[in-house]
């Protein structure tokens, strides 16, 4: 974990250490992406036209707990055997977008231990009302396809319902769709990813 203020970069931060975090973490890895895994909990930050505080929503449990216990304790396993960086202790409580002269939006995400700079942001524990309210914080106009504009700025949704929660084989399947769209834009970004300055933690 990361020193008091501390400011790291990656090409991922999955927002969520559940099921469809630890799905997201193993498939990015599987492809080769680096991603940091962290937990979500609403800090009561302000919001301004760049940033947007993150607000705890978790799913309903699921009606198969046999299933998602058994994958869980898989995903645990892979997470521990290939050393993956999952931080369940470390909430954010923040998202900023940053615009600098980058390839795509650089993220910022606020933790009490630091910013973490990614290019792809994965949500796991969002409502979709809260999902609109964020875009329009952060000045993007929402049409009918709420996932296509978060796309559009880097943000993935896995393991996000609309008024049924997704079944754990529900979320494995959205983590390989994601993770292949991150993967298929991490090569250029990782490239092109050069930034200056540093990020401050926002109280």
């Amino acid at each position: 974990m990361s020193a008091t203020g501390a400011t790291e970069q990656t090409t991922t931060v999955i927002i969520g250490a559940g099921l469809s975090g630890l799905a997201v973490a193993t498939e990015l890895r599987q492809r080769g992406v680096d991603a940091i895994v962290v937990d979500g909990l609403g800090g009561g930050a302000t919001t301004s036209p760049v940033t947007a505080p993150l607000q705890r929503c978790d799913a309903a449990a699921s009606a198969s707990h046999e299933e998602r216990g058994e994958i869980l304790r898989h995903l645990r396993n892979y997470a521990a055997s290939h050393q993956l960086d999952i931080r369940p202790t470390t909430r954010a409580f923040q998202l900023t977008m940053r615009s600098e002269d980058s390839p795509a939006p650089l993220w910022e995400v606020h933790t009490p231990t630091g910013v973490l700079l990614a290019h792809t942001i994965v949500l796991t524990r969002c409502a979709q009302s809260q999902l609109r309210r964020m875009l329009s914080d952060f000045g993007v106009t929402v049409g009918q396809n709420l996932v296509a504009a978060m796309r559009a700025i880097g943000i993935y949704l896995v393991g996000v319902g609309d008024l049924v929660t997704p079944s754990p084989k529900d979320v494995l399947r959205q983590a390989k769709t994601v993770c292949q769209a991150i993967s298929n834009s991490a090569a250029p970004l990782q490239v092109n990813a050069g930034f200056s300055g540093s990020a401050e933690l926002r109280a």
